[in-house]
């Protein structure tokens, strides 16, 4: 029997649990996600669609933190898929307002198919991106 699988959730420890919360929580409506459960007994908070269905995100405290970079081994980025391209460049005005790194503007990447995407850091320097898979709208 063909099985399908999908990711249900992951789990990202930060450094700053604190800073993550109030930075999540601002930019994850924006990407149209919302909080899952109140803060855990440790703190830890998590994300994902309504109507629970879809992959999931949960902060958790680093109980060794050290300083992430995308480009050592691990976590390369996280990529949130959007409705439309309006809000890839709402996602990237909201980054560009709290100083974030920029990796990328808004824009096409023709190599992935149908694919317009702005790439930024967050404070812990998790590169992040949002994308949307559909043309301009009108």
């Amino acid at each position: 029997m063909a099985r399908t699988g999908f990711i249900d959730h992951i789990g990202i420890g930060v450094p700053d649990l604190a800073a993550a919360r109030r930075y999540y929580d601002e930019l994850m409506p924006i990407l149209g996600l919302r909080s899952w459960f109140q803060a855990g007994p440790d703190g830890s908070f998590g994300f994902g669609p309504d109507g629970a269905q879809g992959a999931q995100i949960f902060f958790y405290q680093a109980l060794e933190p050290t300083t992430h970079s995308r480009h050592g081994t691990g976590l390369q980025h996280l990529s949130f898929m959007v409705e439309r391209r309006a809000v890839v460049r709402e996602a990237h005005a909201w980054a560009c307002s709290q100083r974030a790194e920029v990796v990328h503007e808004p824009r096409e990447f023709p190599e992935y198919g149908q694919h317009f995407a702005t790439f930024w850091l967050d404070p812990h320097g998790f590169m992040l991106e949002a994308v949307a898979h559909v043309p301009e709208e009108d």
